[in-house]
């Protein structure tokens, strides 16, 4: 099983120079560039469009976030997941919090947010990164609304990726409120990651383009120019559980970009670290009128 993770994250040594794409101007029929980011050069991310995650953030994962695990290198901007040792900042013995009542932190990662800087309401997104597909990882590219709270706010995961039952899987999904507060209303499309690599035993090895197209009647999420999911508006509208009767995929969404660590694997091989998660643009597009 080493050798196996081994083989897995050793192919993230790929020369950069062999796929990085140039294009930095592309547009596209009936769409016009409205923000971008192309990660070009060394040092950290563009502080006038992005912010970043810190602490113990959601969903009792193990990492700790900070803006030491994310760089701009060689014209990618690569996030890092790293064992770590050291005392919590936020610890309070007296907290139930969980956020608040780890005494040390064992592992550090990156996420880095929009919110603040950039939101947008309809569009084409396109992200083309490469991602880290050891049993572990859990990288992620998606897009929350700032005016409600969860999940009344609506969510659009244009990727996830993590171990499904054991199988390294794709996934592609939106979510709102349903009828309870407890009632989290997804539409969800699970791919497993040899759908991919069947076709391309170096799939992992490479650069991807992942892609929302989202307008007033779909949100419709891709990979390479596969469809992934096609969510149809009309059935989205929020119910008891959170706002109700407000649709959220019709109100403005920010973006998001992180590496997190798998809630579903019990321990972390140290084979794995560190675990890199490669973005090379983000390019966001409008409908020309």
């Amino acid at each position: 099983m080493t050798r196996f993770v081994i083989a897995l994250c050793s192919l993230f040594l790929v020369p950069f120079s062999i796929v990085h794409c140039q294009s930095s101007n592309r547009q596209l029929n009936g769409y016009s560039l409205a923000w971008q980011d192309e990660f070009d050069g060394f040092g950290r991310p563009d502080p006038d469009k992005w912010s970043y995650e810190q602490g113990f953030v959601r969903n009792y994962e193990a990492q700790y976030y900070t803006p030491l695990n994310v760089a701009k290198r060689d014209g990618v901007l690569v996030i890092e997941a790293t064992p770590a040792n050291f005392a919590c900042p936020d610890y309070d013995p007296e907290s139930g919090n969980w956020r608040l009542c780890r005494e040390r932190v064992q592992y550090t990662s990156g996420s880095i947010i929009t919110r603040g800087h950039y939101s947008f309401l309809y569009g084409r997104v396109e992200v083309r990164a490469r991602i880290p597909v050891c049993a572990g990882a859990w990288p992620a590219i998606w897009l929350l609304g700032s005016s409600l709270p969860w999940p009344g706010n609506g969510e659009i995961d244009m990727l996830e990726y993590y171990q499904l039952d054991g199988r390294p899987t794709i996934l592609a999904n939106a979510c709102w409120a349903g009828k309870t507060e407890e009632d989290t209303r997804w539409d969800d499309s699970y791919w497993p990651l040899d759908h991919f690599t069947a076709n391309d035993p170096t799939w992992a090895s490479r650069f991807h383009v992942w892609r929302m197209d989202w307008d007033n009647e779909f949100i419709r999420l891709y990979l390479d120019d596969e469809l992934l999911n096609e969510i149809p508006l009309s059935k989205t509208v929020n119910g008891k559980g959170g706002s109700p009767g407000i649709n959220p995929f019709h109100r403005p969404f920010y973006l998001l970009i992180n590496l997190a660590l798998d809630t579903r694997v019990t321990s972390y091989d140290p084979a794995i670290f560190p675990i890199r998660y490669e973005i090379d643009y983000v390019r966001i597009y409008h409908r020309k009128p």
